[in-house]
């Protein structure tokens, strides 16, 4: 496994190490003990979801607050995503600012999302299988977010706007000036 920073304090890329022949391919997507020791964070997690999503879905930008916070490894199985993360740690040098990463099942990387984040994703693809681990269990009265369209944050989900398809629950997330600390 190799970890790639990418310029917010412990958001990081994951490239598992792939052993492929022709009878098809093999890795490990995720150790404990190895995250552990090259990262320096915890690899604890308690909860796996997966998700199901058509070309132009956009899921996010969520989180949870409080004792209920998660941080998440998420990775694609089929298709591909942009995976977009923002630092809401009002302490952060990076605060405000994200990252977007294309993860696929192609390219088989996984981006780790620290608490203190808000998270979302756009379909690149036909569709995408997306799976995430979290650190934390999910707790509804706990869910918080910022609207994926936010003018400060100024996200370009590589979807035209035409063809984006957000939920009506997403559709009713605050601005990011408006969050309230996570």
């Amino acid at each position: 496994m190799e970890i790639e920073q990418t310029g917010l304090k412990d958001c990081l890329i994951i490239k598992p190490r792939v052993f492929e022949d022709p009878r098809g391919y093999f890795f490990e997507s995720f150790n404990q003990n190895t995250f552990e020791e090259k990262t320096g964070l915890s690899g604890r997690f308690v909860q796996d979801n997966q998700s199901y999503s058509s070309y132009g879905v956009i899921r996010g930008l969520h989180a949870q607050t409080g004792e209920f916070a998660q941080a998440k490894l998420v990775r694609v199985t089929k298709g591909e995503v942009l995976d977009v993360a923002v630092d809401v740690r009002p302490s952060s040098p990076t605060y405000g600012k994200h990252i977007a990463v294309r993860l696929s099942a192609e390219n088989k990387l996984q981006l780790y999302i620290p608490r203190g984040f808000v998270h979302g994703f756009s379909v690149l693809s036909e569709t995408a299988e997306f799976l995430y681990k979290c650190d934390n269990f999910f707790n509804k009265a706990s869910e918080t977010g910022v609207i994926y369209n936010d003018k400060d944050l100024n996200i370009d989900w590589l979807i035209p706007e035409k063809d984006q398809a957000v939920s009506d629950k997403d559709l009713l997330l605050k601005p990011f000036a408006e969050l309230k600390h996570i």
